[in-house]
């Protein structure tokens, strides 16, 4: 398929703002495949979909507040900086984008916090807006990592306008997220609320944590038309044989076994063996997942709406169908569903 099948009309009102009042008062829309019927309820309704042994996996990365601002030696000027990637725990090496780029420079330095007791100096370019990052601090690695904490903030997505409130903190991060290392939240799990993953237990649900740290390249453009020459960013991934086991089982007694969102189908579908069950695995993923593509270990899928081009879009419509998701997309602008981060919920089954 080309980049043009997955382009749609997205009014700007459609893209969430804010979170829904309650997260599990989100909209949902349910695809069911077999039938090609779509239904209009809320999140918390998720439960009559589900019965006792079925499955479902979710990431469990955990976002970090990876939007700092600094201000450049000499001259002063503002300049934000976002955290990618650590690539070395003793020399506090990151990789980051920087913004206004042109102004940043090797051998510059930046300062952050009032009293400017944190300090980075630019020891490389890797891309146009990415460079390389060595921050000049003394303390333990326990506290460097607290003082990014302290000075950084929750990493909303650009088309979010506004100024990040306190909410977002606890928003923009599922309940149950656990290792660190996200700089975007795996969004479709924001709408579970600790009342409905109760009420799952209860009923017998089982879920499955993997972890993939979402990286900024889960939203990088596709700039080519032909999908097949669009390369994706690694990401890093975790697997745990208990979490394969809870997975496999479930395929095994034909349960539904669900991915919660596009990153926890990109995990497991990142490490399947050849009969068709997930392996335990730690390492790096750039699957890339478009149509037509036969999916292994998921039957069933929970994901945001997504904005038009993207990969996300993509992965969703090679679960659902082209044909259908599209029809559903429509109907969701048309019933006015909000798009994107903080936005509304599709399950398909």
């Amino acid at each position: 398929m080309k980049l043009s099948h997955f382009n749609f009309d997205l009014p700007d009102e459609l893209l969430a703002e804010h979170p829904a009042e309650h997260r599990d008062e989100a909209r949902l829309m349910v695809l069911n495949r077999e039938k090609q019927t779509i239904e209009h309820k809320l999140f918390k309704d998720i439960i009559d979909y589900f019965d006792e042994g079925d499955v479902m996996i979710m990431n469990d990365t955990k976002v970090f507040p990876a939007r700092l601002f600094g201000n450049k030696e000499k001259t002063g000027a503002r300049i934000e900086v976002f955290l990618l990637r650590e690539l070395n725990q003793d020399q506090r090496l990151w990789d980051v984008l920087v913004d206004p780029a042109r102004k940043i420079r090797i051998g510059n330095k930046l300062y952050f916090g009032e009293d400017e007791t944190l300090v980075a100096e630019v020891i490389d370019n890797t891309t146009s807006r990415g460079r390389t990052l060595r921050f000049l601090y003394d303390g333990s690695y326990s506290d460097f990592r607290t003082k990014l904490t302290e000075l950084g903030e929750t990493p909303l997505p650009k088309y979010i306008k506004r100024e990040v409130e306190p909410e977002d903190e606890e928003r923009y991060q599922t309940i149950y997220a656990k290792h660190e290392g996200a700089v975007a939240a795996p969004t479709a799990g924001l709408h579970f609320s600790k009342h409905l993953l109760k009420r799952l237990e209860i009923k017998g649900v089982e879920t499955a944590d993997v972890t993939l740290h979402v990286g900024l390249g889960t939203f990088n453009p596709v700039e080519v038309e032909d999908l097949s020459k669009h390369k994706m960013d690694s990401e890093e991934i975790v697997i745990s044989k208990q979490a394969a086991d809870i997975v496999n089982r479930g395929i095994e007694n034909k349960k539904r076994v669900c991915a919660v969102g596009t990153t926890s189908m990109r995990t497991v579908e990142s490490s399947v063996s050849s009969n068709g069950r997930l392996n335990e695995f730690e390492g790096w993923t750039n699957k890339f997942i478009f149509p037509p593509y036969e999916f292994s270990i998921a039957n069933c899928m929970i994901t945001n709406f997504h904005t038009p081009k993207s990969t996300l879009l993509m992965m969703t419509s090679a679960f659902g169908g082209y044909d259908f998701v599209k029809r559903a997309y429509e109907e969701a602008v048309k019933e006015k569903y909000k798009f994107y981060s903080y936005g509304d919920a599709m399950l398909i089954i």
